[in-house]
């Protein structure tokens, strides 16, 4: 049923939920799961006032190393996977990458680091079903 299956990842308890049953559907699907990490640069840009070569790089360190922990655990099961970064507003690179890469499933988790907890849904999860065909499971920690 699924073949190829999207986990956005920030490194949030809830993305980190995201991951474990992205992992936990493609086990028995023998799918691919895509581990995607974006940086959104308009944010830290307007938190920021610019983009520092050096901050660019701290992002994309910590990208690096929320996709190596997912890279474990897909690897630990024995799941295919691929990791990207990418730059861009978090929903829609999302929803892009999904047609691009003909994704059957998206796995988000219910909110992410921006820090709102008295929202039922974080910001991009809720962009995200609002823009894409794809079946969405929102996982929680």
């Amino acid at each position: 049923m699924y073949s190829d299956i999207v986990v956005p990842t920030d490194g949030s308890d809830s993305s980190a939920a995201a991951v474990d049953h992205g992992i936990s559907i493609a086990e028995p699907h023998g799918a691919r799961v895509h581990f995607l990490h974006v940086v959104d640069v308009g944010t830290e840009m307007a938190a920021t006032g610019n983009i520092a070569p050096e901050l660019t790089e701290t992002f994309e360190q910590e990208a690096t190393k929320i996709l190596d922990r997912a890279a474990s655990k897909a690897e630990d099961a024995d799941i295919t996977y691929e990791r990207d970064i990418l730059e861009g507003v978090p929903h829609e690179v999302i929803a892009e990458y999904s047609t691009d890469y003909d994704i059957d499933l998206i796995v988000m988790g219910a909110s992410g680091r921006s820090g709102i907890k008295d929202h039922l849904l974080g910001s991009s999860t809720d962009r995200v079903i609002r823009s894409v065909d794809t079946p969405i499971l929102i996982a929680r920690p």
